[in-house]
């Protein structure tokens, strides 16, 4: 039996394991997660006016991939999360005012546990993927604000 009820990953003695889901039903979940890229204005203006194409190739196109290859891979990097069979992920970047690209990421399943760390993987990698692909361009890029915005299905729904 747990005794630390607030970290499920730690058992009666102290020590990590995987969480059992053996005996928990299978629910429709969904987890949204959000990250910025922010840019020194002159490197952010002159993407823009490439339409965000480096020689390295399509910036957007190449995140969105790299950030639905992360979100199946999730089990893989973080050694406590269960392998899941996604249903849907949905990697969306958008240009915003303030020099930065907003990179939001939407995971659905049908499982017994949630997709909030799959979330956050994908909309991570999107922004690194991107930072490597301009970081050519000048110094200065930021990540940041990575943040879970929402999930849906399990015990506790949860919106920031």
């Amino acid at each position: 039996m747990n005794n630390h009820p607030i970290l499920n990953h730690i058992d009666s003695e102290g020590r990590v394991h995987m969480v059992d889901v053996s005996e928990k039903r299978p629910t429709h979940r969904k987890a949204l997660a959000k990250a910025l890229v922010v840019f020194p204005e002159p490197i952010f203006e002159k993407l823009n006016q490439q339409g965000f194409m480096v020689k390295k190739g399509s910036v957007i196109q190449t995140a969105t991939i790299a950030g639905i290859q992360a979100t199946k891979r999730t089990s893989e990097l973080i050694p406590l999360c269960h392998i899941l069979p996604l249903d849907g992920v949905a990697i969306n970047i958008e240009p915003l005012r303030k020099h930065c690209l907003e990179v939001t990421c939407t995971v659905r399943v049908f499982a017994k546990t949630g997709v909030e760390m799959e979330a956050l993987t994908g909309a991570t990698v999107a922004c690194l993927t991107i930072y490597d692909m301009c970081k050519a361009m000048g110094s200065g890029i930021k990540i940041e604000k990575i943040s879970l915005l929402e999930k849906k299905g399990g015990k506790n729904d949860y919106k920031s």
